[in-house]
């Protein structure tokens, strides 16, 4: 089988393919030219999406001249192209502007795509990504004003339609989490939002414990439906998180970090990058860590047998691991030191991918 790797990074886009299961060997490509003019071919790309009906990639990046935009590619990378209009852009009776795309997904209906933005603001989209619409009622919701940017932005950066509780799925369900904002939930297309972080953090208001103004970095889905949060200190595990959140941290060398990664196929796995503190964006012990919960946030054990064992500073963002979902899936991970990681369910080590690209944002893997 052949396997795509899509890098984003600091300056440009990269990607990279294996052709063997093991997903050790992997050949190159980029920085991508995203535009023939060269205006966004070595900006920031925050955000990528891989459709799993089409294979079309959705990446979010700059342009030194035009600004923010969505381009998009349908032959794996090898050719992309930008919408002759705007795709994301505020209504005229908005007082913001769009800063950035920091995450997309994909709805039931063939050609829906979600964005979820800077400022925090979430966009749909119903013909593959060529146009978004604002998503009205949550960019009206009443608790706005007390939503506030967090140190990387106002964002929205977790998009979970279709579900907000384990017990199965609704098209028009969906669960979002923004920093600082915390978690909202819709059941009705959108329609109306709630928040749902009850047993979240906020180690910086004086509540600690509130119902929603978490600074919550990322929410992922276990394979049985479970819900996982890595928030702005704190883990958590739900199965309903309306019905609120429980702390699964103990045993993790710091409770800080930014990405949780969980197992596609097998119930109660999952991965976390710890960091030291929202001080101190640094791998504890000045080592790169990589850590594994195989009974849901129980118990957590190193699992970092072929990482490098030198001093190492680089950390991995919200948006920096993913897995490609396939059969025996594969887990990969990108640092802020421009290394790229890869392994297999099967597999007993890490192998490296990349090394010294720019600083890595996002990563998004698919077979092929």
């Amino acid at each position: 089988m052949t396997y795509l790797l899509v890098i984003g990074t600091r300056k440009g886009l990269f990607t990279a393919t294996a052709t063997g299961d093991d997903r050790r060997r992997w050949e190159l490509r980029g920085p991508h030219r995203l535009d023939k003019e060269d205006y966004a071919n070595m900006a920031g790309v925050y955000a990528v999406g891989i459709d799993p009906r089409s294979r079309r990639i959705l990446v979010g990046a700059e342009s030194s001249h035009f600004g923010p935009s969505v381009w998009y590619s349908d032959d794996l990378g090898g050719t992309w192209h930008e919408p002759p209009h705007a795709p994301i852009a505020f209504p005229d009776d908005v007082d913001a502007g769009f800063t950035r795309v920091w995450q997309f997904a994909f709805g039931d209906e063939p050609g829906t795509v979600y964005a979820g933005v800077e400022p925090h603001a979430l966009f749909r989209s119903t013909d593959g990504g060529q146009s978004f619409e604002l998503v009205r009622p949550l960019w009206d919701h009443p608790h706005r004003a007390e939503w506030f940017p967090g140190a990387g932005g106002g964002a929205i950066h977790t998009v979970l339609p279709g579900r907000v509780t384990a017990e199965g799925t609704d098209p028009a369900a969906m669960t979002v989490a923004m920093s600082t904002g915390g978690v909202y939930q819709t059941r009705d297309n959108g329609a109306t939002w709630n928040p749902a972080g009850r047993g979240i953090s906020a180690v910086f208001l004086p509540e600690q414990f509130p119902e929603y103004g978490q600074c919550v970095h990322k929410v992922a889905i276990g394979a049985d439906g479970v819900f996982y949060a890595q928030n702005h200190h704190g883990v958590y595990r739900s199965p309903d998180p309306a019905a609120g959140w429980t702390s699964i941290a103990q045993g993790l060398p710091s409770d800080f970090g930014f990405n949780f990664l969980a197992h596609p196929h097998r119930p109660g796995v999952g991965y976390v990058f710890p960091v030291i503190s929202q001080e101190c964006h640094l791998p504890p012990g000045d080592h790169l860590q990589v850590h594994r919960t195989d009974d849901a946030g129980e118990s957590w054990h190193p699992d970092d047998k072929g990482l490098p064992q030198e001093r190492y500073y680089g950390i991995v963002l919200r948006d920096g691991a993913c897995t490609d979902g396939a059969a025996d899936p594969g887990f990969y991970f990108g640092t802020r030191s421009g290394d790229v990681f890869a392994t297999t369910d099967s597999a007993e080590e890490w192998s490296l991918v990349a090394a010294h690209l720019p600083d890595v944002l996002c990563v998004r893997a698919v077979e092929v």
